[in-house]
């Protein structure tokens, strides 16, 4: 019987992408989110968590500096052995503290088609510019925000007459898939960065038998 393949998943806010995760590969002994760890005590993302059984913990920034903070946080992930990393709206930089402890194995979300509009607001970003497409792009995580190369994007469609809230729920329906397509990726062995050139991911066909 094959190891389960371990996700261990950062949260910041309300956990839709964590939910999304647990309705579509959360597998207790397959694909399995073996711990859910907040930014902070109360947010909806650990009470989904604990909804479905799985092990939640807080690291918090509060009253310290981020390198400290990013050495806690990678002793605690480290325990539960992931195989996988998610950031899963985690509302906070990460240094070479954490990164390096996990390399090419964290993976962010952002809501826009990167190199557009990295950073905070991006969907406002993307109102403001007057686009006609935006979307969604999950990437490796890097110290330069949002900077890490994608894995997964795909495009959302911008319509006149839209505000932050309607097309915020155009790109949350992406992202909920988006995700849990990348985590699958990962768990099937199929996601594969360039050693010669780290800019570049390979997302190797499906083997058949």
């Amino acid at each position: 019987m094959a190891d389960p393949y371990r996700i261990v998943v950062l949260a910041s806010g309300s956990g839709s992408n964590l939910q999304s995760l647990i309705d579509t590969v959360h597998a207790p002994g397959g694909t399995e989110i073996v711990l859910v760890v907040g930014s902070r005590d109360g947010i909806v993302a650990l009470d989904r968590a604990t909804a479905a059984g799985i092990p939640v913990a807080v690291v918090t920034l509060s009253g310290r500096d981020r390198q400290e903070r990013d050495v806690e946080l990678a002793h605690v992930v480290a325990e539960a052995r992931p195989d996988l990393v998610v950031l899963a709206g985690w509302m906070s930089i990460l240094t070479g503290a954490f990164l390096d402890r996990f390399p090419d194995r964290v993976v962010n979300l952002h809501p826009s088609l990167l190199p557009s509009f990295p950073g905070l607001h991006a969907i406002r970003q993307a109102l403001d510019w007057g686009v006609r497409w935006t979307g969604v792009t999950v990437h490796y995580a890097e110290e330069v925000v949002d900077g890490g190369p994608a894995i997964l994007q795909e495009p959302v469609p911008v319509l006149y007459g839209d505000d932050e809230e309607a097309l915020t729920a155009r790109i949350r329906e992406v992202e909920h898939r988006l995700v849990p397509e990348t985590v699958r990726l990962f768990a099937a062995g199929r996601v594969h960065r360039d050693p010669t050139d780290r800019r570049k991911v390979l997302i190797s066909p499906v083997e058949v038998e």
